[in-house]
């Protein structure tokens, strides 16, 4: 079989004017990026007050391998599906970031026959929303450091500001660093870092918001730093909101393009699915609600880490409601679940009942599993998951979008449209009035299976200090490993009884979160031993190989 880039350009796309005449729009509507990419004016959505909302289908997983399952496939191939079938479906993805995709992981614009393109473009610089993105959080660290230099008048404790320079790349070096030595022109000498871009709360604030109006509210919210009376210093009181929303204008119109069988795909924003809520823009997938029947989605890495924060952070915060649920599993992951036991299949299984029985019972909503088929998945495993998955009542099908594209994914959109009719029991996993160790323990016992939950010092005496401050309704966010129930890697399948250890919390004000950090988790991931960019090559004509 070709690689995905071989696939990808030998497909002839259409013009992107056509994919918006479909959803309705009109080249008034929309700046072009060349033949195949544009940006779809936000404002639209101010015109479609009336209109009634699509169905969404919200896509998510079982706990991956480190080479993850195929959801972004998943995804694409059933929004090609439901178009084979006749239906208006939009799709809605995040951005890849370019850490990744010159990492190990690779990129996010689906695989195989499954794919949305230019996967080139789209994969790299795309529209430049990422390096805007980027630009807005590096202004305002400059902003504080020169605030500091200056006079301080706000009396900034540089000890204490948490606010991080940001670079789209991994780059463990930059993790921790020393900053305006030399010269007392240089600046004031201190502590400082870089986070991966989409890690940067801005990224979270620009994913989360509705209109400029709201970005730029969300973003003057933002805290940045103490002073020496240990009191939080907001991006307005640096005045710096009006300059970060301009310099993110441009790039909060989502982004539209195809998939290989031309169904119209927004891609727009991508926030770090560990540390942030890990959905595409707001304002994208309400876009999508308006312009089509049917909208699928996808939140990052599993259901207790993605699909919790859709609803618990996503959902709250606009009104936006699944309809349904889909929960990518592959024979792979279910191996890697039980590996080290006699039949690590069976084992492995239970990891999947317990990510079904959270979306039926905790998030009560329909659920069909997607077996997202590998080559070397035998006919004897496929139907011994499906079985394994009627005992339980769920419904199940086997996917094969990425050697078949839409066609074979039209048995498991068949399923999925009948779970959208069947009862919804839409419920948070906690209420906003609860404390945050309570909204903690909630996510940990309900959702995760842990026993217990034990918070550092450090944990404690900062929720202390957010609650007084005002922030006790916010949601938490949880920065988990995508790998386990628990905040442990390596303990795999489906635990319980364990405890679960909150290390620190972070205030995202501007975003409407409170993140709790439970085991490693990194804000600036590294580059592994072989990079996948040592891969990446270009010839004389400008032909892009190696980019998966």
């Amino acid at each position: 079989m070709k690689s995905d880039i071989e696939i990808a350009q030998s497909n002839k796309m259409e013009h992107i004017k056509n994919i918006a005449t479909r959803l309705g729009l009109d080249e008034e509507n929309i700046n072009f990026y060349g033949r195949h990419k544009a940006k779809v004016d936000h404002k639209l959505l101010g015109n479609y007050e009336n209109k009634n909302d699509a169905k969404v289908i919200l896509v998510t997983a079982i706990n991956p391998t480190p080479a993850g399952e195929g959801k972004t496939t998943t995804t694409v191939g059933l929004g090609d599906a439901l178009s084979k079938l006749g239906k208006k479906a939009v799709i809605c993805l995040r951005e890849p970031s370019l850490g990744p995709v010159f990492g190990v992981k690779g990129g996010a614009a689906g695989g195989g026959y499954a794919q949305v393109v230019p996967m080139e473009d789209i994969n790299l610089h795309f529209t430049g929303d990422l390096h805007a993105i980027g630009a807005a959080n590096n202004l305002l660290a400059a902003m504080i450091d020169n605030h500091i230099f200056q006079g301080n008048d706000l009396r900034i404790d540089p000890r204490r500001v948490s606010w991080r320079r940001a670079v789209d790349m991994n780059d463990r070096q930059l993790r921790h660093i020393i900053n305006g030595i030399g010269a007392r022109v240089n600046g004031t000498p201190r502590e400082d870092g870089f986070d991966i871009t989409v890690a940067s709360e801005v990224m979270a604030v620009f994913c989360l918001s509705s209109t400029l109006d709201e970005l730029k509210s969300r973003l003057a919210k933002m805290v940045v730093a103490y002073n020496y009376d240990n009191e939080p210093i907001t991006c307005e009181d640096l005045k710096a909101q009006g300059a970060l929303t301009v310099l993110l204008k441009e790039a909060f119109d989502p982004n539209l393009v195809q998939t290989l069988e031309k169904t119209p795909a927004f891609i727009h924003g991508g926030p770090f699915a560990n540390i942030a809520h890990g959905c595409n823009s707001v304002i994208a997938t309400k876009l999508g609600m308006k312009l089509g029947d049917y909208v699928v989605t996808e939140a990052g890495f599993g259901a207790d880490l993605g699909a919790e924060k859709f609803i618990d952070i996503k959902c709250r915060q606009t009104g936006i409601r699944p309809n349904a649920i889909v929960l990518v599993a592959t024979i792979r992951a279910l191996k890697y679940n039980g590996d080290g036991t006699e039949e690590p299949l069976k084992t492995g299984f239970e990891n999947l009942k317990k990510h079904i029985k959270n979306i039926t019972e905790v998030y009560g909503m329909p659920c069909v599993v997607a077996f997202n088929r590998f080559p070397g998945d035998t006919e004897e495993e496929l139907n011994f998951v499906l079985a394994e998955c009627e005992k339980m009542g769920a419904e199940a099908a086997v996917s094969e979008v990425f050697t078949k594209g839409g066609q074979g994914g039209e048995e498991l959109a068949k399923k999925v449209l009948k779970a959208i009719e069947a009862p919804n029991n839409f419920s948070f996993v906690y209420e906003e009035t609860e404390d945050i160790r309570g909204k903690i323990k909630a996510v940990a016992t309900k959702v995760y299976g842990a026993g217990s939950v034990a918070f550092t010092k450090e944990a404690s005496n900062t929720i202390a200090k957010i609650e007084k401050m005002g922030y006790k309704n916010l949601p938490v966010c949880m920065a988990k490993t995508q790998y386990s129930f628990s905040d442990n890697p390596k303990l795999l399948g489906a635990p319980s009884g364990f405890e679960l250890t909150v290390r620190s919390v972070r205030l995202s004000a501007g975003a409407g979160f409170v993140v709790a950090i439970t085991g490693d988790i990194m804000t600036m991931p590294g580059l592994p031993k072989v990079p996948s960019s040592e891969k990446i090559d270009i010839n004389s004509d400008g032909l892009i190989t190696g980019l998966f």
